[in-house]
C-alpha cells in the first residue's frame, strides 16, 4: 500500500447512486454534532462560513503528525518522501474534483482570498492598464471585490458592477451591455454566500471570452455544494477553500489555465519557488511550485485529501440534491410559520444554493440579536453583512441573519430554526398593557 492510499477515506454509509443521503449515518461521522450548546443539542446552520469536519479528516491530520511529519520537496529521507507523496496526492485529488485538465494547474494557497489576490497581483498587474475595465457583480464577497478595487486604483482602470434582477438573479442582459472593447477581466462569484444565487458562469464565460476578457470564478461557495467542472464552465481561473468543504482551515486552491499560470510572475518569493539563485538574479521553479513559496501548510493539505475523498464517495450530485431539498423545506417552513420574514434570494431553486438569509421585517431586531437568541437555543447561524457590505446596501438592509445547510443537516434542524425564531418574536414583541 502506498502512502497516498493510507488516507483514502469514505463516509460511514454511502447509498446507491441516485438514492438520497442517509443524514443520520453521515452525522455519526461528525463528532462535533453530538455537542451541546447552552444545554441543548447543537444545530449547526453556519456552513457557508465553515463546515464541520468528519472524523476521517480529523484522523488524517493526526496520522500525518504521528506518522509522516516532514518537510516536502527537499530531503531524500523516507519521511520526506512520504509527506511529499501525500501532499502531491491531494493536488491530484483536487484536480480530479473540479475536472482540471492537469494537476500542475492546481496551486495551493491559504484560502480563497489569497488565491484571488494571487491573480490580482500577478496576472492583473501585468495585464490591466489605464482605462481598462473590470466587471464584477453586486453580490460579490469582499474577497472577490476589494482586490479588484485595489487593482483598478493601481492601474487607473474602471470597475463596473452587474446588477441583480428584482428576484435577486444575476442579470445576464445587464452584463452583456457592460461588456466592451476595454473589458479585460470579469470576476464573478459562482454562488452568493448571502442570497444563494447561482450565477450562470458558463454563459458568463462564453460572453466574456467573446469580448476578449479573462474570467475569474470565486468558487468558495460552489465547490462544496455543486458539481464543478472547470472545463465545462470555461473559466480561466477558479478559486475555492478546503474549510468550507469538510477540510481543514488554512488551505485554499487556485486553478488556472496552464498557459496563463506559466506566463505569470510569482506572487511571493523565497524558498521552494526558485529554479536557480545567483547574486544578482534568480529564476523560478515550474508551475505550480513557482506560486508555493516557503514551507506550505503540509498537514492540512494532506488532510484535505480525506475531505475530497469523502465528498467524492457521496457524489456532488447527491450533495446538491440534498441541499436543494433542505432549502426548499426551509423556505416553505419559514413562509408558513413566519410570513412576516423578509427572505432574500431567488425563489427559483435552479438558481439557488443552500443559503437562506432573512430579516424580521415587523419587529426589527438586529440580526446579531437574532443570532444570540438562537444560540441560546443551541441553533448556530451567522449574523451581519457576511463580508458583503455593498450587497447589503443594494438590498436596503444594514445586515441580515443567515442559515446555511450542508450534508449533515436535517429537516429537524430547519424546524429547530423555526421554533427558535418564534422565541425571538416573543422576546421582541411589545407587551400589551392590561
Amino acid at each position: 500500500m502506498s502512502a497516498t492510499d493510507t488516507l483514502t477515506t469514505a463516509p460511514a454509509a454511502v447509498a446507491e447512486a441516485g438514492d438520497p443521503l442517509d443524514e443520520q449515518a453521515i452525522r455519526r461521522d461528525f463528532p462535533i454534532l453530538s455537542t451541546e450548546v447552552n444545554g441543548r443539542p447543537l444545530v449547526y446552520l453556519d456552513n457557508a462560513a465553515t463546515s464541520q469536519k468528519p472524523r476521517q479528516v480529523i484522523q488524517a491530520l493526526v496520522d500525518y503528525y504521528e506518522k509522516q511529519n516532514s518537510n516536502i520537496h527537499r530531503a531524500a529521507h523516507t519521511l520526506a518522501a512520504r509527506a511529499t507523496d501525500l501532499y502531491e496526492g491531494t493536488r491530484t485529488r483536487a484536480a480530479a474534483f473540479i475536472n482540471a485538465p492537469d494537476s500542475r494547474e492546481i496551486v495551493f494557497t491559504r484560502n480563497t482570498t489569497e488565491a484571488l489576490n494571487l491573480v490580482a497581483y500577478t496576472w492583473g498587474l501585468e495585464h490591466i492598464h489605464k482605462g481598462d475595465e473590470i466587471i464584477v457583480s453586486q453580490m460579490e464577497h469582499h474577497s472577490n471585490l476589494v482586490p479588484w478595487q485595489r487593482l483598478a486604483e493601481a492601474r487607473e482602470a474602471h470597475l463596473k458592477y452587474v446588477p441583480l434582477t428584482p428576484t435577486h438573479k444575476f442579470d445576464v442582459a445587464a452584463f452583456t451591455a457592460l461588456l466592451g472593447p476595454r473589458t479585460k477581466l470579469v470576476a464573478i462569484s459562482h454562488m452568493s454566500n448571502v442570497l444563494g444565487t447561482i450565477a450562470p458562469v458558463q454563459e458568463i464565460c462564453r460572453l466574456a471570452h467573446q469580448a476578449g476578457a479573462v474570467v475569474v470564478v470565486d468558487g468558495a461557495q460552489s465547490a462544496p455544494h455543486l458539481p464543478v467542472d472547470v472545463q465545462q464552465i470555461g473559466c480561466d481561473f477558479f478559486a475555492f477553500s478546503a474549510h468550507k468543504m469538510l477540510g481543514p482551515t488554512g488551505v485554499g486552491v487556485l486553478w488556472g489555465r496552464f498557459e496563463l499560470l506559466e506566463a505569470m510572475p510569482p506572487f511571493l518569493s523565497g524558498g521552494s519557488m526558485i529554479g536557480q539563485v545567483q547574486w544578482q538574479r534568480s529564476t523560478w521553479a515550474p508551475v505550480p511550485q513557482k506560486f508555493e513559496a516557503g514551507t506550505p501548510n503540509i498537514g492540512d493539505v494532506i488532510a484535505f485529501s480525506a475531505a475530497l475523498d469523502y465528498l467524492t464517495a457521496i457524489g456532488m450530485e447527491r450533495v446538491r440534491a440534498h441541499e436543494r431539498e433542505m432549502t426548499e423545506y426551509a423556505l416553505h417552513v419559514l413562509k408558513e410559520d413566519h410570513p412576516d420574514l423578509q427572505v432574500y434570494g431567488p425563489n427559483d431553486l435552479d438558481w439557488r444554493g443552500g443559503v437562506v438569509s432573512f430579516n424580521m421585517a415587523d419587529l426589527h431586531p438586529h440580526p446579531h440579536d437574532v443570532g444570540q437568541l438562537l444560540d441560546d437555543q443551541g441553533v448556530a447561524i451567522r449574523a451581519g453583512q457576511h463580508c458583503c457590505g455593498p450587497l447589503h446596501l443594494a438590498l436596503g438592509a444594514p445586515a441580515s441573519a443567515r442559515a446555511s445547510f450542508y450534508i449533515y443537516n436535517t429537516r429537524a434542524d430547519v424546524e429547530a430554526l423555526s421554533h427558535g425564531l418564534q422565541l425571538v418574536k416573543k422576546t421582541f414583541r411589545p407587551r400589551r398593557r392590561p
